[in-house]
């Protein structure tokens, strides 16, 4: 038997603003969720500061824009992507504190939910 490969599971949300990547982008999100649901690391993924462990980040540059997917690994044995979007470089290499608040709210719901 091989490594056991995690489902990868969506916020709907989530979802909806990954289908509004780049065809490219989406296929490299992709291939990072696939690895990480069977238990590796892709290069271009990092944990993600501040939401304790098992939370990283997919960051994907694609001609002048960003894309990040947040996916958390430690709920209900499945990979859950929780949030997508496009980083618009106001704020540097930091993560929008709209963003950091939606992926709060959405992890909240997200283990509530599944408890």
């Amino acid at each position: 038997m091989g490594p056991l490969t995690r489902p990868i599971s969506w916020v709907r949300s989530a979802r909806k603003e990954f289908e509004r990547f780049p065809a490219a982008v989406q296929q490299e999100v992709l291939d990072a969720l696939t690895i990480a649901a069977e238990g590796g690391k892709a290069h271009d993924v990092k944990p993600m500061k501040g939401f304790g462990s098992g939370v990283f980040e997919i960051a994907v540059r694609f001609q002048t824009d960003a894309f990040r997917a947040i996916y958390v690994l430690n709920l209900d044995d499945a990979l859950w992507v929780v949030h997508a979007f496009q980083k618009k470089s106001k704020s540097g290499i930091k993560t929008p504190s709209r963003d950091i608040q939606i992926i709060q709210d959405r992890l909240r719901r997200l283990r509530e939910s599944l408890e």
